[in-house]
């Protein structure tokens, strides 16, 4: 079950609500049905290959032409993370 964020068009609150099936909620300050659902950004983690955790996001990662990035010593970016 996802959670999503809303704002409310009346008394411009902005919250998150746990959705179970397509119910839309009412806003928690002023019990208004006028909610509109915002985009998010998603994030999640996964295990990596040495069974260190990875945050992961939907945005992407910087692309370098050279074959390190500055922010570390690896030989690419995919290496260190970056």
């Amino acid at each position: 079950m996802p959670i999503y964020e809303y704002h409310c068009e009346k008394c411009g609150r902005d919250f998150e609500y746990l959705v179970f099936g397509t119910k839309v909620p009412n806003c928690p300050s002023c019990d208004s049905n006028k909610v509109n659902r915002l985009m998010s950004a998603c994030s999640f983690k996964t295990k990596g290959n040495g069974g260190g955790e990875i945050s992961r996001s939907s945005d992407p990662a910087p692309v370098s032409s050279s074959s390190s990035c500055s922010g570390c010593s690896a030989a690419s970016c995919a290496g260190c993370g970056h």
